[in-house]
């Protein structure tokens, strides 16, 4: 897998920065798909979790320096980097932008999907034991109804939601709440999903010739394109299948390529419809 992937579309260059890996239970991944054929995809270890990647973007474009999400998370508690056996570095970000000439100061805007960790967590760092924005100079962009999902505690997935990874940003006064569809440059554009989790916010990245849709977790890994393949996480599967229904023929048509947040064997590829449904084609 290459640390780095980079595709131009249009005036935007875009770049995958990944942060190391970590672990999920298969049959969360895959929800009512039986483990003999989603295992044909993921092998699963003694546990039966399955390898993931975590795989941001960055997107620049004029004097913008755009990252769209922030990985797992800085500081965490060995124990908490057991359970879900991370192997990625605690201070990533800093060595990761390095390697493409860039400092945390240069970005100037985070466009976070969604608040959970594996998602947000790297959009905070400890400083003097308190947690701070980790981009001194950039926008947070997140989405208000996100936020109040969030801010919630909803016992099924309150889990995932970190105060620590995103209450800084506000005290900061670095957010900018989005309510919606919104634009942030032209051509870069944001579709919102409400299967996984209300008011995801996917990037979709559009030049002359080609469109480039950042997937998060509505389509996490690259077997995850046949409609009934949804995450047993999602709080709305039957939302997350209307959107894929909505979505996938438009890309199929187009040849979007869509770029994978959590597979470790693909960065980006498209989706091909057949007599047979959706399926994943490589790039």
């Amino acid at each position: 897998m290459d640390e780095f992937w980079t595709i131009q579309v249009g005036r935007f260059k875009l770049t995958t920065l990944e942060f190391g890996r970590f672990k999920l239970d298969g049959g969360a991944m895959f929800g009512v798909v039986p483990r003999m054929l989603w295992q044909r995809y993921h092998p699963a270890d003694e546990n039966n979790r399955i390898e993931m990647a975590l795989r941001c973007l960055l997107v620049e474009v004029d004097d913008r320096r755009i990252l769209v999400d922030t990985g797992f998370g800085q500081g965490r508690a060995q124990k908490f980097k057991n359970m879900y056996e991370y192997t990625g570095e605690d201070d990533y970000l800093v060595p990761a932008l390095k390697k493409v000439g860039l400092t945390t100061v240069d970005i100037t805007d985070v466009i976070i999907t969604h608040l959970h960790f594996d998602h947000n967590g790297g959009s905070t760092i400890y400083k003097e034991t308190q947690p701070q924005p980790a981009f001194p100079k950039a926008r947070y962009h997140i989405q208000k109804q996100q936020l109040e999902h969030a801010r919630s505690r909803f016992e099924r997935d309150r889990a995932s939601y970190l105060p620590e990874d995103f209450e800084p940003l506000l005290d900061a006064g670095a957010v900018e709440l989005k309510d919606g569809e919104w634009e942030l440059w032209p051509g870069l554009d944001i579709v919102i999903c409400n299967g996984h989790t209300p008011a995801m916010q996917l990037p979709r990245i559009r030049g002359d010739r080609q469109t480039v849709l950042y997937a998060a977790d509505l389509i996490p890994l690259h077997s995850h394109f046949p409609l009934p393949w949804i995450m047993a996480y999602d709080l709305y599967p039957l939302t997350t299948l209307e959107e894929k229904r909505r979505l996938l023929p438009q890309a199929a048509r187009e040849k979007w390529v869509f770029i994978f947040e959590h597979d470790p064997f693909y960065v980006a590829g498209y989706v091909e419809e057949t007599t047979r449904g959706f399926s994943f084609t490589k790039l």
